[in-house]
């Protein structure tokens, strides 16, 4: 059986009730009495004290015991009209000379064995007092002393049991107090239970959904707390490995279609040249076809060797200040043939004779690079391609601009997804890779900067990257 946390508050809970109980019944119950046993000391002493004090005084009306001792007992009534002490007086020799339940002095006092240096605190004493008493009793005493001699010792005494009533009342709070709190505990269980353990059983369901393969899966929490904004997270989390795991499988059918078709091809061609169906006069025009079809596997197969290099995200850049004119200049020059064959020329708009950025020289070209072989070849003929550069918060603008075919509305998303090719691409790009966009949105990427495309279809297209812009 798994040991789900819910068990483990209930387990807590129950935990905590039995550790509470025993804490009261054992420890709160001692500790109760203690407390009691010193107030009822402390009370009868005090009690004690201010008959002893009142007896000392000089000015006091009291005849020496001797001499009327009955005059003690008026006095002793009278600040004790209603004790629930049990009140004697003995004589300096542990007689007992007065007993609350009598009515007057003894006729024949009461011999005991009390000592007043038995008590350790000075002035009590806890059990039987001497045997004479059945059950434990606290005795409280002090001296009636008067001219600095004890004429007689006032006794207080106040059995255990009382306090122990006393100590049981004040329990029975306590055990209702734990019983509140049992209750607010129990109730805080709950909550924890519709707030954190429902939300979490949800959200574990829909991980091991997830773990499964049902990346679709949706848990409803609505907690508006940590709780939702974990399974908002799993399901986002989720959704894009879904999203993922369907790029894949896309990227693996495009993969095999365009490395199937130059294959196809060139075995083909090859076939046909083996067993003579081309007769060996065609052999240099189906041989330039082959090579045509070879060095577009090798495009392809490079192209897809520098995104998985982006995709290690261990890109090296190799930083450095150029002059982004001069690496323009460059790359267009590689065009020149292609440029004068379908009649394009370039306006090149420039804030300035030099203008130097931050960034790795190589990974720019190749950005430059498949930008203008994009333009040229979705270019009319006898149109312009538009290059222009401009400075803003220290950022250089750099765009790209055809006058074209442009890119349909539905596609502009997805341009940048690998082997991507809109229909009008595919009947004019039978050499292309699908990859060239990729590429250039990864290394752009990887500096950390933005590209963009506007584009309407029929009218052209326009591409704007930055690129961190150096004084100088």
């Amino acid at each position: 059986m798994q040991n789900h946390i819910y068990w483990k508050f209930f387990k807590g809970y129950v935990l905590f009730c039995l550790i509470g109980f025993l804490f009261i019944a054992i420890v709160g119950t001692k500790i109760t009495y203690q407390h009691l046993e010193s107030d009822a000391i402390s009370s009868m002493y005090q009690v004690a004290f201010q008959i002893s004090s009142s007896y000392s005084n000089p000015s006091s009306d009291f005849i020496r015991q001797g001499e009327d001792p009955q005059e003690l007992l008026a006095y002793v009534k009278a600040v004790l009209p209603l004790s629930e002490y049990s009140i004697w007086i003995l004589d300096p020799d542990g007689n007992i000379l007065y007993r609350s339940s009598e009515r007057a002095f003894l006729t024949r006092p009461i011999p005991t064995e009390f000592d007043p240096t038995d008590s350790e605190s000075g002035y009590s004493l806890i059990g039987d007092f001497y045997h004479m008493f059945e059950e434990e009793t606290i005795s409280v005493f002090a001296p009636l002393t008067r001219d600095f001699q004890t004429d007689a010792y006032i006794l207080l005494h106040l059995p255990t049991s009382v306090v122990f009533s006393e100590a049981d009342r004040q329990q029975v709070v306590s055990y209702q107090m734990f019983a509140f709190l049992l209750v607010l505990a129990l109730v805080l269980l709950i909550f924890m239970t519709l707030t954190v353990y429902r939300p979490l059983r949800k959200i574990i369901r829909a991980a091991d959904e997830y773990a499964s393969g049902n990346l679709l899966y949706e848990a409803k929490v609505d907690s508006h707390d940590e709780m939702e904004r974990l399974s908002d997270t799993l399901a986002y989390m989720a959704r894009k490995l879904h999203d993922t795991t369907e790029d894949q499988h896309k990227f693996v059918a495009n993969v095999s279609h365009d490395f199937r078709s130059p294959l196809t091809s060139i075995k083909g061609y090859i076939g046909a040249m083996a067993d003579g169906t081309i007769p060996q006069e065609m052999f240099p025009r189906y041989f330039h076809i082959v090579l045509d079809e070879t060095n577009r596997l090798t495009k392809l197969t490079q192209s897809l060797l520098t995104l998985n290099t982006y995709d290690s995200r261990s890109t090296y850049l190799d930083l450095r200040e150029f002059d982004i004119h001069q690496t323009i200049k460059q790359v267009l020059a590689t065009f020149e043939g292609r440029c004068i064959e379908k009649h394009i020329s370039f306006d090149l708009i420039y804030p300035s004779r030099e203008l130097y950025v931050s960034a790795d020289l190589d990974k720019i070209q190749q950005v430059l690079y498949n930008l203008v072989d994009n333009a040229i070849k979705f270019s009319n003929p006898d149109s312009s391609i538009r290059i222009e550069t401009y400075v803003s918060h220290d950022k250089v603008y750099l765009s790209i601009k055809d006058e074209g075919v442009g890119i349909p509305a539905a596609s502009i998303g997805k341009i940048w997804d690998r082997f991507y090719k809109t229909d009008l691409s595919r009947g004019r790009d039978r050499k292309g890779t699908g990859l060239g966009l990729s590429i250039v949105k990864e290394i752009i990427s990887a500096h950390n900067e933005q590209i963009d495309v506007i584009s309407t279809e029929g009218a052209g297209t326009k591409f704007i990257f930055t690129l961190p812009h150096v004084s100088r």
